[in-house]
């Protein structure tokens, strides 16, 4: 472990600044769903080929950078009682978003999102973080496999967080582990090339204005925060037209 952490820092500003982004389309696209919920526009977010590309590269974007996190982690050091509290906090997150979401969308409310996926992914992908190229492969054919079989047994909840359902199910967001788990696999190799460059190839970002580094630091509190702040909003300006 020391010399891991001789070989990186614990934060880039370049791959903070990734994450600002990321966290930026995030919010853009759901005030966009949220002004389909209130009858503002009449987009198809579910079959939209725009809305569904959005809505990949979006999800895309924060599962690699996981992976890449890893990396990042590994190489400064970062004690494992610190992985478990983080990944701790991000599965606390998720069932946080499953009561609410439960509280307004009893019928589609979110049972295995994007925080749940990522909770286990990180847990998964660990172990792997020092085999980057055993984790590329593995994340590739994740990814393969989420395509390629599909299964009624898995339309249940019971096995629906795996992935392979022969339907999407109905709920406000569904990230299973295939193929996202894959994902996050392919960011741990990603991670591991940039960290080789000393992150050379994204450098430029790290130019990029400070305050979307300071947005991508705190990814989580703005994922927990963004759609009450933006759903209150926007029900005070409805209710303020009547």
């Amino acid at each position: 472990m020391t010399r891991a952490a001789a070989t990186a820092p614990a934060r880039v500003a370049a791959v903070d600044v990734a994450r600002g982004l990321a966290v930026i389309a995030m919010i853009g696209y759901h005030f966009a769903y949220d002004l389909r919920y209130f009858g503002v526009i009449a987009t198809d977010f579910e079959h939209d080929p725009r809305a569904l590309v959005a809505r990949t590269l979006i999800l895309s974007s924060f599962l690699l950078l996981a992976g890449v996190s890893l990396v990042l982690a590994d190489r400064a050091g970062v004690p494992a009682a610190r992985f478990w509290r983080h990944v701790g906090t991000i599965a606390a997150c998720a069932l946080l978003v499953s009561a609410g979401s439960y509280a307004m969308f009893p019928r589609t409310y979110i049972w295995f999102g994007v925080l749940h996926a990522i909770a286990i992914a990180l847990v998964l992908a660990r172990p792997l973080v020092r085999r980057p190229a055993l984790a590329g492969v593995l994340g590739v054919a994740i990814i393969a496999a989420s395509f390629a079989f599909s299964h009624p047994a898995f339309d249940d909840r019971a096995l629906g967080w795996i992935g392979f359902m022969t339907r999407k199910p109905f709920t406000e967001d569904y990230v299973p582990l295939f193929p996202w788990a894959g994902v996050v696999l392919v960011g741990v190799a990603v991670g591991d090339a940039l960290a080789r460059r000393g992150f050379a190839p994204i450098a430029a970002l790290g130019r990029a204005p400070r305050a979307l580094a300071v947005l991508g630091r705190h990814t989580l509190v703005v994922y927990m925060v963004h759609q009450p702040i933006l759903i209150g909003a926007l029900w005070v300006w409805q209710a303020l037209r009547r």
